[in-house]
């Protein structure tokens, strides 16, 4: 399967690509003789959305009109989280498998970030009643070294039998490992187990990343043990954080038993197609590297790249090398879920908590909830101390309760809460914005009202040139001060001033300078304790709350961070606005 084109995109760009721009090279890979691509799903969901102020749907059919009726068009989904981060209820889970259905697609893979077989039965069931093709998982990782008591061949040849004791309906079986950590001979053994147990003419998949160094290897061990299919992608989303390129595997399976199946010069010309449609995305020096401390923490490339670039947008990048070492103890203590969405995103959030507030200080309510068993069951039980952190902390019980249960009963989650939504922002009511209101949430109503927002890096070159370029000389300015006009000229450092000149100092006076913050004398101030974006606003000038009253919600790293008050009085000013971008300790408001 070619998956340059979904999970490429995730692990190289974040996700955040236009539509339009690479249409032309899915057109080059199908003249290629490619019939199998990844065309959906996962982060290609939302971020659509979040940041290409694009629809999710429209781009599906977009894919199917370029590759024909008869390629398989293969989506990813998160078992009962679909494609949210957040898990759904039984009939938003049972519309996404029927409006992937209506819009092209032919296969979905459908995994579970614990490994919990139950939350993959009745997913499974609506993506077969739909007429889709169901590739169920069995999700691999390699733990930090020192780690024992799961992800190893028996825990994945039990998780497998568990899928086959379950009665879930399949047409394949994929073991798909995000991170590129699983190691050759544990891939090798768990595929060749799975072999002897499953059916003789089951169809088998292995995925795999490079971001380890080890994923042409791992490929071949699969191939070897049985496997009918392997995931490659092309560059410029291939080797680093993607798949391994087509072209790198065909030559490494030259002289062996096996063969892709292509017409390897027009693959060359597709690639070369492709490194043009992205020429002026910014592609982050960390999606095309061999990472040596993922197999400690392991970070899955598609969600790599998409957390740096958060990190970017908010000007903390230097935090990112911490922040993965920081993964490795959230990992060992957190009941050993694999590092795929959305598990690694509660992994990599916890870690930056830790990184940014002190260790364990600030519990992640998406990690919090996990240990406590709201995601289903963790393979082996998460650290008690932990557990009794996130309970404290999120002023929840632990449950063992099935999270279906819980989202069928929750009255914000489903349709008909999604249609209250739609009905209050004078929304249509359809069915395809039904599905992006429930997993999209706010961001999908922003798309919907023509509010969103786009977050794509690209690079303009002619900007990028003038920007570098050198200053031909000196600038040359009039300026008038209280009714007189003087002749000013500035030169690097030099500034002069009607024929005379001065050393100076210059600086640009930034374009978000608020007000002047009241008198920290009967005042106190409330500042951002991570970089973010404002949410929400929950308080107006002269509102009176009470010692930890929630004022605000910040945005960070696909969280929301409530912001509380540390004394009660009045609200004395407010320095930011619903949208603003804030830094790490600005000010946000004042009580008195």
């Amino acid at each position: 399967m070619n998956t340059a084109f979904r999970d490429g995109f995730q692990s190289a760009f974040g996700a955040r690509v236009f539509t339009k721009d690479f249409i032309p090279a899915v057109e080059a890979a199908r003249d290629a003789g490619i019939t199998y691509f990844e065309a959906g799903g996962g982060a290609r969901f939302q971020s659509l959305y979040f940041y290409c102020n694009e629809d999710a749907f429209d781009m599906m059919d977009a894919f199917r009109d370029a590759t024909g009726p008869e390629a398989n068009l293969q989506t990813l989904s998160r078992g009962v989280n679909v494609v949210g981060l957040e898990s759904q209820s039984s009939d938003i889970i049972d519309l996404h498998a029927k409006m992937f259905k209506k819009h092209g697609m032919t296969t979905i893979r459908n995994f579970d970030a614990l490994n919990d077989v139950n939350n993959l039965i009745y997913s499974g069931q609506c993506i077969v009643n739909a007429g889709l093709k169901h590739q169920v998982c069995v999700t691999m990782m390699e733990l930090p070294p020192g780690c024992k008591g799961a992800h190893d061949a028996d825990f994945y040849e039990a998780t497998l039998k568990k899928i086959l004791d379950a009665d879930i309906p399949f047409d394949s079986v994929c073991f798909k490992d995000a991170s590129g950590t699983a190691v050759p001979s544990k891939v090798y053994e768990s595929i060749k187990r799975a072999r002897k147990i499953l059916p003789s003419d089951t169809f088998i998949h292995f995925h795999t990343h490079e971001t380890a160094g080890i994923g042409v290897i791992a490929n071949r061990a699969a191939l070897d043990a049985g496997a009918d299919a392997i995931d490659l992608s092309m560059a410029p989303c291939s080797g680093g954080t993607c798949q391994p390129d087509i072209l790198l595997m065909w030559h490494a399976l030259r002289g062996t038993d096996f063969d892709l199946d292509v017409d390897i010069e027009k693959v060359r010309d597709a690639e070369e197609i492709f490194k043009e449609c992205m020429s002026d995305y910014f592609l982050p020096p960390e999606a095309t590297a061999v990472e040596p401390l993922i197999p400690w923490s392991p970070m899955p490339g598609g969600a790599l790249t998409a957390n740096t670039q958060m990190l970017r947008d908010h000007g903390i990048m230097d935090k990112y090398p911490e922040t993965i070492k920081a993964m490795s103890e959230v990992v060992r203590k957190g009941g050993f879920g694999t590092s795929v969405t959305p598990v690694s995103q509660f992994y990599f959030q916890q870690a930056f908590n830790n990184v940014m507030f002190g260790k364990w200080k600030k519990i992640a309510p998406p990690y919090g909830k996990m240990v406590l068993g709201y995601f289903g069951k963790t393979p082996v039980p998460p650290d008690a101390e932990i557990v009794k952190l996130a309970s404290e902390q999120l002023e929840l019980e632990p449950t063992t309760r099935c999270p279906l249960e819980m989202n069928d009963e929750d009255p914000t989650k489903g349709i008909e809460a999604a249609k209250k939504v739609l009905k209050e922002e004078e929304l249509p009511i359809t069915d395809e914005n039904i599905f992006i209101a429930a997993t999209c949430q706010a961001k999908g109503i922003d798309f919907l009202k023509g509010n969103a927002e786009v977050g794509v890096r690209k690079i303009d070159k002619a900007k990028e040139a003038a920007k570098n370029a050198p200053p031909s000389g000196p600038q040359d300015y009039t300026m008038t001060v209280e009714g007189k006009t003087y002749s000013l000229s500035i030169d690097g450092d030099h500034v002069t001033v009607d024929g005379e000149t001065y050393n100076v100092g210059m600086r640009v006076k930034g374009t978000g300078t608020k007000a002047d913050p009241p008198d920290p004398e009967t005042t106190t101030q409330i500042s951002a304790e991570m970089p973010g974006k404002i949410l929400k606003l929950l308080v107006h000038v002269g509102d009176a709350v009470e010692e930890g009253q929630e004022v605000l919600v910040i945005e960070a790293m696909k969280m929301e961070v409530p912001i509380n008050s540390p004394i009660a009085g009045k609200v004395a000013s407010i320095a930011v606005h619903v949208g603003d971008h804030v830094a790490n300790g600005q000010a946000l408001i004042h009580i008195d």
